[in-house]
């Protein structure tokens, strides 16, 4: 496995990658990371990861300085996963002095996340722009758990005519539930036994939606009563949307995208499920 900090290193070994999937990661990988670059590899035959704690799409009060890092069990996990190549850039070759381009995604960036992290997905889609540029992958891999994130790439990278397939993977979650993310690693154990209710809220809504309820507010309120049970838990949004466009629905068709982000202590969590024709869920091999 290469582990390469620098935009030159890369491109001098990008020639030894006729096919290459690239994750794209802020480290402190857990198995949904994991589950990502097995794909990729299966799909590819080569694999590059990326670690970079992107600067640019934390806000002024977010946890930038205090997101969890930890490159030596990193790297040993990617090791242990058969990844080709890491590359563990620093802010300033990614950004260096005097950098001013940002890109704007428009609609699908202004909601949810984009309503809730002002210029959140702005540094998202700049900072994956550049990432496709430096490692040039045939396929990008990302989890469904970030749904918004994937409709902004995806919608960024047709309009950019970018040459990147963009696939979207199942979230991977832990027995409780539980979707995967670095952020849990926040969590009290009192606070992470309450953790789960936020995908059993969205799990009752889509057992409705399977049962015909197609009333998309009758669906927000099910997901919001389900979580005022628990006590410590703050909602921020609660969405029933078009999963494309992100416009939210008075009437959920065939698909729908139901939503949430909540605040459990200081930790701030977000969670999806589709409505219809979803692909499953997957269960973490280790917990």
């Amino acid at each position: 496995m290469r582990v390469l900090t620098t935009i030159d290193e890369v491109r001098a070994a990008r020639g030894a990658f006729p096919g290459l999937g690239l994750v794209p990661t802020m480290g402190f990988l857990h198995e949904g990371h994991l589950s990502l670059v097995s794909r990729a590899k299966a799909e590819c035959g080569a694999v590059a990861v990326s670690i970079f704690v992107n600067p640019t799409q934390f806000g002024p009060n977010e946890d930038l300085a205090r997101y969890p890092r930890d490159l030596p069990r990193d790297l040993a996990f990617l090791q242990a996963g058969g990844v080709d190549a890491v590359f563990t850039p620093s802010p300033s070759e990614i950004y260096p002095a005097g950098f001013a381009t940002r890109i704007e995604v428009g609609a699908v960036a202004e909601p949810l996340e984009g309503a809730s992290r002002p210029g959140h997905f702005a540094g998202v889609a700049t900072v994956v722009a550049k990432l496709f540029n430096i490692v040039q992958p045939t396929r990008a891999y990302f989890g469904q758990k970030d749904a918004q994130q994937c409709v902004v790439i995806r919608r960024m990278t047709r309009d950019l005519d970018l040459p990147v397939e963009i696939v979207v993977a199942p979230t991977v979650r832990e027995a409780d539930g539980l979707a995967l993310s670095s952020r849990n690693a926040y969590l009290e154990p009192a606070q992470r036994a309450v953790a789960p209710v936020l995908f059993r809220a969205l799990s009752d809504a889509r057992l409705r939606f399977e049962a015909g309820e197609r009333n998309a507010e009758a669906l927000r309120a099910i997901i919001r009563e389900v979580i005022a049970r628990e006590p410590g838990v703050d909602i921020d949004y609660v969405s029933v949307a078009d999963p494309e466009t992100l416009r939210e629905l008075d009437s959920v068709g065939t698909v729908g995208l139901a939503s949430l982000a909540a605040r459990i202590g200081k930790t701030r969590l977000i969670d999806n499920v589709l409505l219809g024709g979803a692909a499953p869920d997957v269960r973490a091999a280790t917990t």
